[in-house]
């Protein structure tokens, strides 16, 4: 399973605890032998998990132009992130964390492209906020 992981300066104190958690416990995947939908987790299914940090970068659009003034600040991304994937290894088969560490900033002509080809197997992409409901 592949996480991108996209981060806001305000969410930090919360977010490393919260995303490793509601992760690892949302009900993603069918029970196999009971047929149930959405019965298991990625722990249940010993799946592994890629992490992606920045894959995109946090943003919203103002107006018609995107705006990233909220994004977390590239020297606070590094540390940020190798405390999420050192959450998601202590909190699973830590052999069971991939990493792909990837930062997008700056005007278009600094970025740094990276590639990354993704097979949607699933029937839904979600969204976990630290901000939304639980």
């Amino acid at each position: 399973m592949m996480s991108t992981i996209n981060v806001s300066e305000n969410k930090v104190s919360i977010l490393n605890r919260f995303i490793s958690k509601k992760f690892y416990n949302t009900r993603f995947f069918p029970n196999e032998t009971s047929g149930r939908g959405w019965d298991q987790n990625v722990m249940q299914r010993k799946y592994e998990v890629l992490l992606v940090s920045q894959f995109t970068l946090y943003g919203f659009l103002k107006g018609d132009k995107p705006d990233f003034h909220v994004a977390m600040p590239l020297e606070k991304v590094k540390p940020f992130y190798a405390s999420v994937v050192d959450r998601f290894k202590k909190s699973y088969n830590p052999d069971a964390i991939k990493e792909f560490l990837v930062f997008v900033f700056g005007p278009p002509a600094l970025m740094l492209l990276s590639m990354v080809n993704l097979v949607n197997d699933g029937p839904v992409t979600m969204q976990l906020d630290s901000q939304s409901p639980k």
